[in-house]
């Protein structure tokens, strides 16, 4: 699934195209996608103008001249890609769409955002801005990693007394948002601390170091495009590379990249997923 960094980029992507654009056309072509879509999204959002593009942990918000927000998740597999139509004769390219381009929008200037999702585990909403705070994916959600309010003693007072693994306590959602499942394998390797540590037997000097090495992995991938693995492509359609930068992740077996180990990269399983760590530097 997609990480911060990958929406990241992907917004950053569409945000030439939809900024200040106003929509001419919105097309959903199937009844739902994770969930149903809301009922008369279409209608609320043709005529609308996006005023701004932000996101929320793993979610894209487009906010409209309308008071309307509108949610995307990409979930494992959906895609955003841009393209243009001539002005006001955009029915030509809607015809041509694939089997899996669930969502079509053209703008009045003629540019287009078509929304693929093969395994439909992406979802959008529509709602009033002013209730983001109680909007359902939202209200649950921990402060941004790259945000202000994340700071060196965040998870000090987080993880206070907690008894879970280090690992699983990061990817909580109400913890800090947006942190996967690489991002958390690459950072906790970057500060020599195991994954199956429990998070509460961490010291204060060591979390406020971890703070500061998620901050640092979420920027130099946001920064190389996110990582492309199976579905991910950003907007342009082009691959991310930080992929290319994994030190721990997806290289089990081999040799640790920080200068004075000789370990050797290991992988486990935790709540379902695995994770890869050096459990010579990691401890």
């Amino acid at each position: 699934m997609p990480e911060l960094p990958e929406v990241e980029t992907v917004l950053r992507g569409i945000e030439p195209v939809c900024l200040n654009a106003k929509i001419a056309h919105f097309e959903i072509r199937r009844p739902d996608l994770r969930w149903p879509f809301p009922e008369g999204m279409a209608a609320r959002l043709t005529g609308a103008r996006i005023v701004s593009l932000r996101r929320r942990s793993k979610y894209m918000l487009l906010d409209t001249d309308r008071g309307d927000t509108w949610l995307i998740h990409l979930g494992m597999s959906g895609r955003i890609t841009i393209g243009e139509a001539p002005i006001g004769k955009f029915h030509n390219t809607i015809e041509a769409l694939e089997k899996h381009d669930h969502v079509f929008v053209a703008f009045e200037s003629g540019q287009t955002l078509t929304y693929n999702d093969p395994r439909r585990f992406g979802a959008m909403d529509l709602f009033p801005t002013k209730e983001e705070s109680i909007q359902k994916l939202i209200q649950v959600l921990g402060p941004e990693p790259l945000g202000n309010h994340f700071d060196d003693m965040h998870l000090v007072q987080k993880f206070k007394g907690k008894t879970a693994p280090i690992k699983s306590a990061l990817l909580d959602q109400r913890i800090v948002a947006g942190l996967g499942n690489i991002y958390v394998c690459e950072a906790l390797w970057r500060a020599g601390i195991h994954p199956k540590r429990l998070a509460g037997r961490i010291s204060n000097a060591k979390l406020s170091e971890l703070t500061r090495h998620i901050r640092d992995v979420l920027n130099e991938a946001i920064a190389a495009g996110g990582s492309s693995l199976n579905d991910y492509r950003q907007a342009d359609g082009e691959l991310g590379y930080f992929q290319h930068q994994f030190a721990v992740y997806d290289q089990e077996g081999n040799t640790c990249a920080k200068p004075d180990c000789a370990g050797s990269i290991k992988r486990i399983q935790q709540a379902g997923r695995s994770s890869y760590f050096c459990p010579r530097c990691q401890r």
